[in-house]
């Protein structure tokens, strides 16, 4: 970005398991590879440990909060922070944080970078108002065209500010050849399975509107019945949620061939364990980052057909597209799927596996996004 040693801070709620949160961790490797100084204001959570690897700095702030009040409090703070710490830039990447990082940006006349993670529903009356900050920054970055159409659509960012930086992979964890068969062999001890029987499964936190009542509609209409779906996620205390998706297994007969794993610390093995990865979220994806994983690991994948999904599954090359809600499409797809020869879904893997090293690279990413800091730092 500079010669000189720089201090760039990263803003969001908490240092949870999910996709933004991964993508501050990966910037901050980024940020000091390149001999800079990386901080995260946020409070501490399941990623700590790896953002510590990452070299990133974690200053304790409360910013997982809504309430108007902190919202300003913790503005002051980091006024504060930015003044005492000679912060250069400062990048965002959650709603209510942001907000109180433009408040302090504007006070101390810093340089500010919102990435805008989600569709963000605006239902509610004033909720654009409130999404509106994630388009608020010197530089807007979008994790995809969707997304990019949407900051358009609702907000008017002109390409002036907007900056397309899709989410990034790591192809050397996410290998086939790197995975170790015990760490494979472990889970599937851990999550009872039979590794002779097809295993279809869903990575995403237990919440509605990612799917998993639609793939277990879909398991009792499948042809092969003897396939397994496999939820990957932390219900996050939805503990009603996880009952849910029991009694509708247990009310369509197929409770013996679903398992709730929970969170695993171990994506890669866990993506080895499956025949089909499935993405059934019945709201559009940002992105999708579980997709561009599952296929650096060689797996079919299956999608909704709508969101981020549509740009990295190209139905009938790079995967299969349903229609978002559809339990018959999807059983029929998975069902197509697992029709494959070993041979087909193989030649399939390996080609998946290479688009996606030429257009998902965490590397790619990262470059991108020091890139558009350097645009402000000049």
């Amino acid at each position: 970005m500079t010669e000189r040693r720089l201090k760039i801070l990263q803003v969001l709620p908490k240092l949870e398991t999910g996709g933004a949160e991964r993508v501050v961790v990966e910037i901050c490797e980024a940020i000091t590879a390149a001999g800079h100084d990386a901080l995260i204001a946020c409070e501490t959570g399941p990623l700590a440990q790896a953002a510590l690897r990452a070299g990133a700095e974690i200053i304790d702030m409360p910013l997982d909060t809504k309430s108007p009040l902190a919202l300003r409090r913790n503005a002051r703070r980091l006024v504060k922070l930015i003044k005492d710490r000679r912060i250069a830039l400062v990048h965002a990447h959650s709603r209510a944080p942001a907000w109180s990082a433009l408040w302090a940006t504007q006070r101390s006349r810093t340089p500010f970078v919102t990435t805008y993670h989600g569709a963000y529903n605006e239902a509610a009356p004033l909720k654009r108002r409130y999404n509106a900050v994630m388009a608020g920054g010197d530089r807007v970055i979008a994790v995809s065209h969707f997304i990019a159409g949407l900051v358009r659509a609702r907000h008017g960012v002109g390409e002036d500010r907007l900056r397309i930086i899709p989410g990034g992979v790591d192809c050397a964890k996410f290998d086939p050849a790197a995975v170790q068969g015990d760490r494979v062999a472990k889970l599937s001890r851990e999550w009872r399975l039979d590794m002779a029987a097809p295993i279809i499964m869903l990575p995403g936190r237990l919440t509605s509107w990612k799917g998993q009542k639609i793939l277990i509609a879909a398991l009792a209409r499948l042809r092969h019945r003897d396939a397994v779906a496999v939820l990957v996620g932390s219900d996050q205390g939805r503990e009603a949620y996880a009952q849910s998706l029991i009694a509708q297994a247990e009310a369509l007969g197929v409770a013996d061939r679903l398992r709730l794993a929970g969170h695993s610390e171990d994506m890669p093995a866990a993506m080895m364990l499956a025949d089909i990865v499935v993405n059934a979220s019945t709201d559009p994806e940002a992105f999708g980052r579980t997709i561009i994983e599952a296929q650096a690991m060689g797996r079919i994948v299956i999608a909704t057909n709508h969101g981020g999904a549509c740009e990295t599954v190209v139905d009938r090359d790079t995967g299969f597209l349903v229609p978002p809600g559809d339990a018959a499409a999807l059983a029929a797809a998975i069902d197509e799927a697992l029709d494959f020869s070993l041979e087909d879904r193989i030649a399939l893997g390996q080609h998946v596996r290479g688009v996606v090293a030429a257009r998902y690279s965490v590397a790619g990413m990262q470059a991108a996004v020091l890139d558009v800091y350097a645009e402000l730092l000049a």
